[in-house]
């Protein structure tokens, strides 16, 4: 058996076994009790239920790199609004976002020079326009017919500087 003191984990896994001895939210049912789900982008400034005030088990949040409503984020949406409560959509991309600063070409180089191979061959979606992407998002999820009108849905943008919110669309 490895010690944690040894694995390359075991910082992370000490720090469950002390959140594990305080955790008092089992039992939780799974649905979005604020009746939200928010699709954000996977960059650490962000903390999705805290700059809406809302608390575990408020929201269903989904996160990729810009934020952007992807077939997999419609599928996560669908699911929110059939079967989990969900009855808000906030589609929230942020200020100084890699995804939205560098071109798909420079992204290829930098991440081709860290991998030490050549990564051209992988997508990252670049986003050259912000808030022209935010509000092809938002029309994406309003439009899907899986999702009913009776769901409202919203495009912000999150300033990573100020924790704002400024609403879009």
């Amino acid at each position: 058996m490895t010690r944690p003191e040894d694995d390359e984990f075991g910082d992370l896994l000490a720090a469950n076994a002390a959140y594990a001895d305080h955790f008092e939210e089992g039992g939780f049912d799974g649905v979005a009790h604020a009746g939200v789900a928010i699709v954000t982008c996977m960059d650490s400034r962000i903390v999705p239920l805290a700059m809406l005030g809302l608390k575990h088990g408020d929201a269903k949040i989904f996160r990729n790199p810009g934020g952007r409503v992807t077939p997999e984020a419609l599928e996560a949406l669908v699911l929110g609004v059939h079967l989990l409560g969900v009855d808000r959509v906030l589609v929230v991309p942020h200020t100084r976002c890699a995804m939205s600063s560098a071109s798909e070409e420079e992204l290829h180089e930098r991440v081709s020079a860290s991998a030490g191979i050549d990564a051209s061959w992988q997508p990252f979606h670049v986003v050259t326009d912000q808030l022209a992407a935010l509000a092809e998002d938002v029309q994406r999820v309003r439009s899907h017919p899986l999702i009913p009108e009776r769901v409202k849905v919203g495009g912000f943008l999150y300033d990573v500087d100020n924790g704002r919110l400024t609403r879009h669309t």
